[in-house]
């Protein structure tokens, strides 16, 4: 179904199409890479329905599918959601999907930020897995401002109705046609290439950070985001993303595992490599972003630095325009 105006929208779609008020939902905590869709008191859906939050092992700082198992078999939640805003490694959806049918559940897996990774095939799918899969079409998947739902063939009549008239009411047809082309353009080499690059970026970005004395959660990356802890810098993610902003360079202040600062400060930072990686950037260009983002860190209020970073930031981005000279045909 295309008619949903964004990834939360579809999310909230499928709770339309699957729940009833007081339904129980296991979703990932919003400070352990979750998103507020999924079961944060912020989010009003909170209110509706009764979300049990399951998280991250501490050691491996990935989901720990134990502990999920174990709130499954105690909860027998109605829907156990998958996927999140701030994970960087890859999801067992297949485990979580047994895991759901033993509890007598169903799986939606909200594949927003690695939709575009998916469609490329550079990751593992969770279509074959989930009863609903649901994504945003920006992120990764780099089309317009919207959101999809796909499922299995005997939830199709209640999706529908879940979306129109359970969460929407309004159809943008302009926006679902420029969907269609999203996904003729996502099945074309030319956007595999950038997939698999972002992929290489991301890593790369991962290693040169770490070697500059970053710390890295769960040590590394398989999409394209990079989650840092700032703490070994003694930064706040506000003060780091404040500093690159000027830099010109954009990243976001975000929530880590246990996190003991405030959500409005945070102990750390999410980086992703889509924007660069459609600009063609690559691996050489990487390790100097990650040494700009090393001299911020070092200096994040010395103003003569910030300055020096930013002439470095914009000879490097100058050498990747947005759009060809000349007139767009």
């Amino acid at each position: 179904n295309l008619q949903p105006y964004s990834g939360s929208t579809a999310n909230y779609s499928v709770y339309a199409a699957a729940l009833k008020p007081g339904d129980c939902v296991l979703g990932m905590r919003l400070d352990h890479g979750g998103h507020l869709t999924h079961g944060s008191p912020a989010n009003f859906m909170s209110k509706f329905y009764h979300f049990v939050s399951y998280g991250l092992n501490p050691q491996t700082e990935q989901i720990d599918y134990d502990e999920l198992e174990a709130l499954a078999k105690e909860h027998k939640p109605r829907l156990i959601i998958a996927g999140g805003s701030a994970y960087p490694r890859l999801i067992d959806y297949e485990r979580i999907a047994n895991i759901a049918r033993s509890a007598g559940g169903l799986l939606m897996v909200d594949m927003a930020h690695v939709a575009g990774l998916v469609a490329a095939k550079v990751i593992p799918s969770p279509v074959p897995h989930a009863d609903f899969v649901t994504s945003s079409t920006t992120k990764t998947l780099c089309g317009p401002r919207g959101g999809m739902v796909l499922c299995k063939a005997e939830h199709a009549k209640a999706l529908d109705k879940g979306v129109f008239p359970g969460a929407i009411s309004s159809i943008h047809l302009n926006i679902m046609a420029a969907k269609t082309w999203l996904f003729k353009h996502a099945a074309s080499e030319e956007f595999k290439q950038v997939m698999t690059q972002i992929v290489a970026n991301s890593r790369a970005l991962a290693a040169e950070l770490t070697g500059y004395g970053f710390r890295v959660i769960s040590g590394g990356t398989d999409n394209h985001i990079v989650l840092l802890d700032l703490r070994p810098k003694k930064i706040t993610g506000k003060l780091f993303q404040d500093a690159l902003e000027y830099v010109g360079i954009t990243i976001n202040k975000n929530m880590i595992p246990s996190d003991p600062e405030k959500p409005s400060v945070t102990s750390g930072v999410r980086i992703g490599t889509t924007s660069v990686s459609q600009r063609g950037l690559k691996e050489p260009e990487i390790k100097r972003i990650a040494a700009i983002m090393n001299e911020v860190a070092g200096a994040p209020e010395d103003k003569n630095v910030l300055d020096a970073c930013k002439a470095e930031a914009m000879r490097l981005i100058s050498a990747f325009p947005l759009y060809p000279k000349g007139p767009l045909e």
